[in-house]
């Protein structure tokens, strides 16, 4: 993978921290340091990389931020020295207890993010952090198959269960990585679990219609599967099995791919409103 300069990769991060006038650049900020420091040595470019992103956001991020940031490297051997040094000299509000939520401010950059800025993303993941060790794929081909099949059934309710499983991660999360309308999310399983590029290339065509009717973004989505480095994938699939992110009100593609629940037995069919006997599938919402 082309790896991009740091400065490139500032103006970037820059343009996603500031869209639709939302700054984010504090969650940047916490985000790339907890990657830094998760990783106890670094070579050259990637220091250098770490400490322009850094020097360009601190200025530009409150004074919580700068003090739990300069917490997390204040306990990092390796710190480096100009970022120490600029955190020193801007105002404090003192110390802030770190934890977990930079995990699900990752998460979140990442759903939020373009196509450009998810690669971005993936990019930098894999040059800040160290990856996990690395685990024997989570499924076994009957599952892969089970996958695929509901994919080319257009079945999201069945594939976002098998996903489930496959991946080892919460149901809500399963289902935002199935109904993703730009394929990242989906990449990334795919190549996590081990499923080959050819039945991907089949699982992008009918799984979600969004990105189905695109040859070109499927063109896109395939060169992401190939060029996707497994430090990266291990990295986000070890923070998709510890987060929960928060689960989306959405109106199913299809109108059967999710299953309703049992009536209660309880209520004699002589007592069920007549609105209820007159339900038809059909009048279901449609959408993505």
């Amino acid at each position: 993978m082309v790896k991009l300069s740091a400065s490139n990769s500032l103006d970037s991060l820059v343009d996603l921290a500031c869209r639709d006038g939302v700054d984010i650049r504090p969650t940047l900020l916490r985000v790339l340091t907890d990657l830094y420091v998760q990783k106890p040595i670094h070579g050259a470019e990637e220091e250098t990389q770490f400490v322009e992103l850094a020097l360009g956001l601190i200025d530009a991020v409150d004074a919580q931020t700068r003090a739990a940031v300069a917490a997390s490297l204040s306990a990092y051997a390796a710190a480096p020295a100009a970022v120490l040094r600029k955190l020193a000299a801007a105002p404090s509000a003192g110390p802030r207890v770190r934890g977990e939520p930079a995990r699900n401010d990752l998460i979140a950059l990442f759903f939020s993010a373009n196509p450009d800025e998810r690669r971005l993303i993936l990019t930098n993941l894999d040059v800040a952090s160290e990856a996990p060790p690395r685990r024997p794929a989570p499924v076994a081909g009957e599952l892969v198959r089970r996958l695929e099949g509901a994919a080319l059934k257009r079945d999201q309710g069945e594939f976002i269960r098998v996903l489930e499983r496959a991946l080892g991660v919460s149901r809500a999360l399963a289902e935002v990585i199935t109904r993703d309308n730009s394929g990242e999310p989906i990449v990334v399983a795919a190549k996590a679990i081990g499923i080959k590029a050819d039945v991907l290339q089949r699982i992008l065509l009918f799984l979600n219609p969004v990105i189905g009717q695109s040859a070109q973004r499927i063109y896109e989505l395939a060169r992401l599967y190939d060029e996707l480095r497994p430090g990266a994938v291990d990295r986000m699939l070890a923070i998709w099995r510890t987060t929960t992110p928060r689960r989306t009100v959405h109106a199913p593609v299809y109108w059967n791919d999710e299953r309703a629940p049992p009536r209660p037995a309880s209520t004699p069919p002589s007592q069920r409103p007549v609105a209820e006997n007159n339900t038809r599938p059909s009048a279901r919402i449609k959408g993505t």
